[in-house]
């Protein structure tokens, strides 16, 4: 086949991008939301690739709007799916906190790693290889790989090209953002030519992109009400999006039965969650 190919998948929410290496040994990296799943499998197919041809699905982490579409590929095709062997094991033995899935509500249909990823691991393409690189942050299994040969970088949710990911002190720990910091630093030192991130436009000039995601991180280390607002915003546009919406009467009961708002509203904010609910809102 000689000279691989890489297709990028800009994607609307609730789906993450995705991308797709075609070679010998085709890759799909991440399979966006649940719901999607024929569409997606219909994206590679018209890019030239047959579910059955997958070589792999390689996940950047475990959030439903990058998992949704294992189950689809596993079951109807067998395709082998690699994740970094932290979530895997999670994701295994059919944890609850798998995918923080119960948290946020975001439900995923159950999948199994076959093949556990670790940090400086190596995956063959055929012509050329991806490199694992542990970059924890968003989550603790948090992977981004690395092309050396073409010096092209798949960064998942640990940063975009005009902004950063959302960071889960609840269920990623209290050093998430430190975390975060670190891994950008390790990126930084590579040579990078052109990245590509969970959400939003492919990104031409990755230094600045983690330059500037890297001075917001550490804005962030000031003040961490800024931390919990960006997460709170984040979580609830994805519900609104996930559900279609949610009619006015329905949002105080669903909110207050969710894990995610209860925590941000005792923890971050030292409030009651009823009081919590019109705060959000506004």
């Amino acid at each position: 086949m000689g000279e691989s190919s890489i297709i990028f998948f800009d994607r609307k929410f609730p789906s993450a991008n995705m991308i797709l290496i075609k070679d010998e040994f085709p890759i799909l990296i991440d399979t966006g939301f649940g719901s999607d799943a024929e569409e997606t499998e219909q994206l590679i197919r018209e890019a030239g690739v047959s579910p059955e041809e997958l070589h792999l699905i390689v996940n950047t982490h475990y959030h439903s709007d990058h998992v949704g579409g294992n189950f689809h590929f596993q079951k109807n095709y067998g395709v082998t799916i690699a994740a970094h062997k932290w979530e895997a094991d999670l994701i295994n033995s059919c944890d609850s906190e798998a995918c923080s899935s119960e948290w946020l509500d975001q439900p995923v249909e159950p999948f199994r790693v076959d093949r556990k990823l670790s940090d400086n691991d190596e995956i063959s393409t055929g012509s050329g290889t991806l490199k694992v690189l542990h970059t924890p942050g968003h989550t603790l299994g948090h992977i981004s790989l690395y092309e050396p040969g073409k010096e092209i970088l798949i960064c998942g949710d640990l940063f975009h090209k005009n902004d950063i990911e959302w960071l889960n002190n609840f269920r990623e720990g209290v050093a998430s953002i430190q975390r975060s910091i670190e891994s950008l630093d390790r990126l930084a030192r590579l040579r990078i030519r052109k990245a590509y991130s969970g959400h939003g436009p492919q990104i031409d000039d990755p230094l600045s992109s983690i330059d500037s995601a890297r001075n917001r991180f550490d804005k962030w280390v000031k003040s961490p009400d800024k931390v919990s607002w960006h997460a709170c915003k984040r979580i609830f546009a994805f519900t609104l999006i996930m559900k279609n919406g949610l009619a006015k009467e329905e949002i105080n009961h669903y909110l207050l039965q969710c894990g995610w708002f209860q925590d941000f509203a005792r923890y971050s904010f030292q409030l009651q969650p009823e009081e919590f609910i019109p705060i959000l809102l506004d």
